[in-house]
């Protein structure tokens, strides 16, 4: 077999079984069973909220393994036909069976990346908060290009992204912005993208030409629908008003209009300056607090079920898990998964996927990918 369609096999067959791995395939394949027997019984559906919830999950478990199984049967054809093509030294025919293996291994990688997003709120819209670091205009200005990197992979997908809540820096950049992004699996995309992003370059606004290392979090949770229940004691909050800021004098408010709630017990933060009316922005504001609490609930079972740390931590040397490097050479690299591009240019202008797709392979198997260059 040709070295260009035994990499397509092996990385069908990787793929593959993370996707077992994933679905536990025959936890699975008995659940499924299950499942279509409960949606036969009449009884289920008397209590349609139950009989939906049912419906959701077995549609999901079907069509998962459903792909699966597509996937090894043209897999499996798809070599076959290769190796008969060989054996007859039929080079078109050999030519055309690696150029569907090829197809087929893209398949493959989106099937997985879809399977693996089947969390509670994947499916949701989310927010994506960016925090700027210490290190003044700096870190401020990186803050900003990673705003303008989350705009842009969200618009590479067809999302929509409104802006939250701004706050800029003193001369260039920002020190915070909250943005929503609203589209499909929105938060199951970018829920691995929080934590501390590092950026090397030359600075341009040091004078000297000097090199400069910049910080900036990045936190990611998702908006939560009323089916997900949140229990918010009042007693526990703290709840600010101020003027609104914004990036020019139109968009500044001359009333005490925006909103900040303090959730006591956890020093959760949050913020909404974006409408004119105090009213609207504390409702908005109350959403980003119900997702944030949930998220910090989702975060604190992962870190008791890894023994690890929750991801959120100082904005600073040791806690990164990406760093971007503008000279001397060009190179962005996830430290968790290993994913590395030569090309920061395309990852700032929103090319995250390949960085993505990694990070949500590695929770499931636990370990780092390998894979050098996503160019």
């Amino acid at each position: 077999m040709r070295a260009e369609a035994q990499a397509h096999v092996d990385q069908i067959k990787a793929a593959l079984a993370l996707l077992r791995r994933f679905l536990d395939w025959d936890r699975a394949l008995r659940r499924l069973d299950e499942l279509n027997a409960r949606v036969e019984d009449p009884k289920l559906w008397d209590n349609p909220k139950e009989a939906q919830n049912v419906m959701r999950e077995r549609r999901r478990l079907d069509e998962a393994i459903a792909a699966t199984r597509a996937i090894e049967t043209e897999l499996n054809d798809t070599v076959e036909l290769m190796e008969m093509a060989e054996a007859e030294g039929d080079n078109a025919m050999v030519d055309d069976a690696v150029g569907s293996l090829a197809t087929l291994a893209e398949k493959a990688e989106k099937d997985k990346v879809s399977a693996l997003l089947a969390g509670e709120a994947d499916g949701n819209n989310t927010y994506i908060e960016v925090n700027a670091g210490a290190g003044g205009t700096e870190s401020q200005d990186w803050a900003e290009m990673l705003q303008r990197m989350y705009t842009r992979w969200a618009e590479r997908h067809g999302m929509k992204v409104e802006l939250i809540d701004y706050h800029a820096g003193e001369q260039a950049g920002i020190k915070s912005a909250t943005m929503m992004v609203r589209g499909e699996n929105a938060y199951g995309y970018a829920k691995t993208e929080s934590g501390v992003h590092r950026l090397v370059r030359i600075s341009p606004y040091d004078s000297s030409a000097r090199r400069h290392t910049s910080f900036a979090s990045v936190w990611v949770y998702p908006e939560i629908d009323d089916e997900i229940e949140i229990e918010i004691n009042e007693s526990d909050l703290r709840i600010d008003t101020y003027r609104s800021s914004g990036a020019g004098g139109q968009h500044i408010n001359t009333t005490d209009s925006a909103v900040r709630i303090t959730h006591l017990p956890t020093n959760i933060v949050v913020a909404c300056q974006n409408q004119r009316s105090q009213h609207k922005n504390r409702a908005e504001a109350y959403k980003q607090l119900r997702a944030r609490l949930y998220e910090h609930e989702l975060q604190k079972r992962e870190a008791e079920a890894n023994a690890v740390n929750a991801t959120k931590t100082d904005i600073g040397w040791g806690h990164q898990i990406r760093s971007y490097v503008l000279q001397p050479y060009q190179l962005v690299k996830d430290l968790r998964t290993g994913v590395t591009s030569t090309s920061p240019s395309d990852v700032l202008d929103g090319a995250l996927d390949p960085f993505m797709a990694a990070a949500l392979s590695q929770r499931v198997t636990g370990e780092k990918v390998d894979v050098e260059d996503v160019e």
